[in-house]
Formats: structure tokens, sequence, C-alpha cells
């Protein structure tokens, strides 16, 4: 088994348990609420018929608020998502929470999923694009959500950086189990460089830490998250 599937199969089998053992919106676990950074910008796009995209939509945390949002505005949430397990929950979240019209659904890579163009007021990757297969991919991802986004609309990332893992039990330091996992420093210059000319809405990095479970090790996980929003310039 290669590198990337390595990782692809450890991403599964720590979400798939994730998603079995939590559900949306109850508390125990990152599933509890959704970012509320993504919460804040949803007045941003109160308007006629608003179009998101939701890159690593996982089981809906994000944007089953934000169709419950756009509901009024006759929205839609495109989700995205490389997990069968992550989308066949977020088609039962959508049912029970009255917004499966307002959901569109797609299984598929998030670095090969072809963005339309000027087609979104928002777009956002929430601890998503650094699960895509490369350095390339990863920056491919980026220019696309910028391309794919309308004038004012807004790309909300959070993307980890720096990241370390540590076994809790010895003390060593682990191999990173993620398929990009750049310094803060390059990741911001990416970020800069891609958005330059929009306007930045917020731009935040926090140190985390938090414990998860690989099979029977206890690891202790620390990244420096670094959150970023960007509005493109409207001619307005």
């Amino acid at each position: 088994m290669n590198r990337l599937h390595h990782i692809r199969s450890e991403e599964k089998k720590y979400h798939d348990y994730c998603y079995d053992q939590y559900k949306l919106f109850e508390q125990g676990s990152w599933l509890y609420k959704p970012v509320q950074t993504v919460i804040d910008l949803l007045p941003l796009i109160e308007k006629d018929h608003p179009r998101v995209l939701d890159l690593g939509c996982g089981v809906g945390r994000n944007s089953i608020p934000i169709a419950q949002a756009v509901k009024a505005y006759n929205g839609k949430v495109i989700c995205v998502d490389l997990l069968n397990s992550a989308i066949e929950k977020l088609d039962q979240y959508r049912k029970m929470y009255d917004v499966e019209e307002e959901i569109e659904l797609h299984q598929e890579d998030i670095g090969q999923y072809q963005i339309i163009r000027n087609e979104y007021d928002l777009i956002l990757a929430v601890s998503a694009l650094e699960h895509t297969a490369s350095e390339t991919e990863f920056e491919q991802a980026l220019r696309q959500m910028a391309a794919g986004t309308k004038q004012g609309g807004i790309n909300c990332l959070i993307v980890n950086s720096s990241m370390e893992e540590i076994d809790l039990t010895t003390g060593d330091n682990l191999e990173v189990l993620l398929e990009v996992n750049l310094s803060t420093a390059e990741m911001m210059s990416k970020l800069e460089r891609i958005y330059d000319g929009w306007e930045v809405l917020r731009q935040v990095v926090k140190p985390l830490e938090y414990e998860i479970v690989r099979g029977e090790r206890k690891i202790l996980l620390k990244t420096s998250a670094i959150t970023y929003v960007a509005r493109r310039e409207s001619n307005d």
C-alpha cells in the first residue's frame, strides 16, 4: 500500500468511527456544532437563489445550518465528500432537518471535483483541502475555488498547517498521516498569492491540539489552524 492509500485508509477508519459513534449536533465530538466563522457569514448570502459549495462536507455540520439559512431564499448547497459514509449520513440528516431539497450530494474526491466558474456566492472548505492528494492538487483546488466564485462572493477556508503527531504513551514523534502538511508560512504564502486583490474578511492562525485514537494507539495531534476568509471584488 502506497503512502496516499495508507493515509486515506486511516482517515476513513477514523471518520467512519466518528460518524457511527456520534450524532450530528450532539455533544461529545467536533460534530457538536457548526464552525462559528461559517455561521457569521450567513447574513452575507441572504439574497435570491444563493449558491453555496461545501467541499469536504462530512455529515453536514456546516451544510445543514447553511441550507436552513438559505431555504427562505430558494438557495442550494452543493455538498462534496470522498467518503460514502459521510454522504450516506448527510442524506439521512438532510431529510431529518427538512432541507432535502436544498442540499445536493456528490461523492467525489474534492481534489478532482470540477467547480463551475463564477457559480457560487460562498465556497467553504473546512479542514478539507489538506486532504487533497498532493501540494499541486491543493493549489489547483484553491484556484478552482477562486475561479468558481461570483463577484462579491466569498471563500471560507480552515486549513491545518505545521501538523505534528505524537504517541501519548511513548512520546515519540510519528509520521503525520495527512496528504498535504505545509508549514504555516508556506500555507499563508499560497493563500495570499491566490487571493491577491480580494478583500480579506478574516485571517487567524490558532494553535490547537487534541487527542485521537488510531487502532490501539492514543495520538496527540498538534496543528496551527488557519482561518482565511476572503471576498472577491465586485464591480457594483
